[in-house]
Formats: structure tokens, C-alpha cells, sequence
């Protein structure tokens, strides 16, 4: 189990490092319409008004997939079939 939250841990920190470089290459209009998707896969997104260097998002957002990796996983082994 502590191996699938980890995996869950590198997802969340992948997501902040995908968009970093997509925001980047497409600097004058970085996300339009795509906010959405932003907010669902990274949720520190919404404070996005304020100034947030780059590593406090990816330790919270890798902290976010944990804890729901940790949700999920626990799910997943309670209702595994014996």
C-alpha cells in the first residue's frame, strides 16, 4: 500500500511539473478555457491570484494525491473481495 501512495505522491507532483511546462510554452494566454481541468488536477490552482512559488505548489499538490491516494487505497483494500 505505502508503494501505491507513493506512486499517487509522484502523479500529484508530475500534474504541477505538466502544467508548469504548459503554462510556459504558452505564456501571453496560458489556460483559457482550460481552467477547469487546471482546478480538477491541481487544486492549489485556485489560489492562483496570489503568488505561489513553484515548489510550495508541487509539495501541495504532491500532498493532495497522497492524502486521496491514501482515501482510495484504503477504499480499494476494504472492499476487495476475500
Amino acid at each position: 500500500m505505502k508503494l501505491r501512495i507513493a506512486i499517487w505522491t509522484g502523479v500529484g507532483a508530475l500534474v504541477v511539473v505538466l502544467w508548469t511546462l504548459y503554462i510556459s510554452e504558452t505564456s501571453p494566454t496560458p489556460l483559457g478555457n482550460l481552467w477547469t481541468l487546471a482546478y480538477l488536477t491541481c487544486p492549489i490552482a485556485l489560489a492562483h491570484h496570489y503568488p505561489l512559488s513553484f515548489y510550495f505548489v508541487l509539495l501541495v499538490n504532491a500532498a493532495t494525491y497522497a492524502l486521496v491516494g491514501t482515501v482510495v487505497e484504503t477504499m480499494r483494500r476494504h472492499y476487495k473481495p476475500a
